[in-house]
């Protein structure tokens, strides 16, 4: 798992004012709260939190935030971005307990799509219908993501969660938590085809008969034409 820190400085002024001030400066607010602790108001740089913002790691990952030279280990629990810029407007982190269990979401990576067996032989498609899995973990067993190996996988089959092979010491939250077991993940299907396509197609196969039939008939007129010369 990729290591991140960022460095912080404690805040004192909150609210609207000070909070449009400190983006000017080109810093945005934060807040760090959990582990049985009183919540911190810091501030971080933008355009470093914009940098870890591009990389998937940050969002799943145990991170490290120094303020006033204590570190502090934390997880990302919220963002709030601007609805149009690519500015991110605030930040919730979230402290943690090594034995107490964390609740996450992390990213599926779906593994050996081009050797698929519903795909190399039977010509089918992968349909992802989940790109994210809310765990239950310790924070020492937390993963960057979870891994989901479709080679296996046939035309028509549907993976479901009940399926998913967890790491050591992870569960999914949502079968811990009266979840539906057979919420699908992810299935191989032959492609789906559209009313233009059918149409289209239909009409080729009606011009197609159409060339067919008036072969046949000047072959046949043909015929006869030889068939009355000979008489």
């Amino acid at each position: 798992m990729q290591a991140h820190q960022l460095t912080a400085e404690s805040r004192v002024e909150t609210g609207k004012g000070a909070n449009r001030r400190l983006r000017r400066s080109g810093r945005i607010p934060a807040i760090v709260y959990g582990a049985d602790k009183q919540p911190q108001a810091i501030s971080l740089s933008h355009n470093e939190v914009l940098l870890r913002l591009q990389q998937e790691s940050f969002y799943s990952s145990i991170l490290t935030i120094k303020v006033n030279d204590e570190e502090q280990q934390v997880v990302l629990k919220d963002l709030q971005r601007h609805p149009y810029k690519a500015e991110a407007l605030h930040v919730d982190f979230l402290r943690i307990d090594e034995k107490q269990k964390i609740t996450m979401r992390v990213p599926i990576h779906f593994t050996n799509e081009a050797h698929c067996v519903g795909v190399k032989t039977g010509g089918g498609i992968i349909s992802r219908i989940m790109n994210e899995l809310e765990i239950n973990c310790l924070p020492a067993d937390l993963p960057e993501y979870i891994e989901v190996d479709l080679s296996a996988v046939d035309l028509g089959e549907t993976l479901h969660l009940s399926d998913l092979e967890m790491p050591a010491g992870v569960e999914l939250h949502a079968l811990q938590h009266g979840g539906d077991a057979s919420s699908p993940v992810v299935s191989v299907n032959l492609p789906k085809v559209s009313d233009e396509d059918e149409a289209e197609e239909t009409d080729m196969e009606q011009e197609v008969a159409a060339e067919v039939e008036g072969d046949d008939e000047a072959e046949e007129s043909g015929d006869k034409t030889e068939q009355a010369s000979g008489d």
